[in-house]
């Protein structure tokens, strides 16, 4: 099977999309994109690869979950003491790729990396399920793991100390954003003539443009 990956492929199809017609602003489009995606049914309209530079110039991709999108960029939550955040201690600047299978649709995303502030990470802390708040504090992300029960021990330690009370967000968890200076859309089209728009901030301002698919 494995030797047969090029009869893998399909026809794509979609509603063409032109720099013309779409709007001036990029994050209003994706804005526009995520709705569609997510009133769809995707299974995670908001999962997505970011991809960072170590100190070694060495790539590395992984998935993440996009938790906001606004008019200061796109925002993801970590451990700061996590491999990617280390990339981006070396290389503040990243790239996010969102991909729309169902609806032949991607959008990238690269620009400067910033940490949101400790109010904002302390907020989206409050939002998140119990467990999931447990194991923001307990796992020493990226570092190696003897054992699995190792890590359920700390969070059933954590869980016995705290009882029911509120947890407090760990000082080495919260969030980035990246800070978009380029943004591409890729609608898929029938024989791999696919429309793709990219925005460019130059000067302060967007500017757009289509390239070859």
């Amino acid at each position: 099977m494995a030797n047969e990956l090029w009869r893998i492929g399909m026809d794509y199809a979609g509603a063409p999309i032109d720099p013309a017609t779409s709007d001036p602003d990029p994050v209003v489009e994706v804005q526009r994109w995520m709705h569609a995606a997510v009133e769809a049914n995707l299974g995670t309209p908001n999962a997505m690869t970011l991809a960072t530079i170590d100190e070694r110039g060495r790539p590395a991709a992984r998935m993440v979950l996009l938790k906001e999108i606004d008019a200061r960029g796109f925002t993801f939550y970590t451990n700061y003491n996590s491999r990617k955040a280390h990339d981006l201690a070396a290389h503040p600047y990243a790239a996010l790729v969102l991909f729309w299978e169902p609806m032949h649709r991607s959008v990238r995303v690269e620009g400067i990396i910033e940490r949101v502030s400790a109010a904002e990470s302390d907020a989206y802390f409050a939002t998140r399920p119990r467990r999931s708040q447990l194991s923001a504090i307990a796992s020493p992300q990226s570092q190696p793991l003897a054992d699995r029960a190792i890590l359920e021990a700390r969070i059933a330690a954590l869980a016995s100390q705290h009882g029911e009370q509120p947890l407090t967000r760990p000082e080495h968890w919260g969030g980035y954003r990246v800070v978009p200076d380029t943004i591409e859309l890729w609608q898929g089209q029938p024989s791999r003539l696919h429309d793709r728009v990219r925005y460019r901030r130059i000067d302060g301002a967007w500017s757009r443009d289509r390239l070859a698919p």
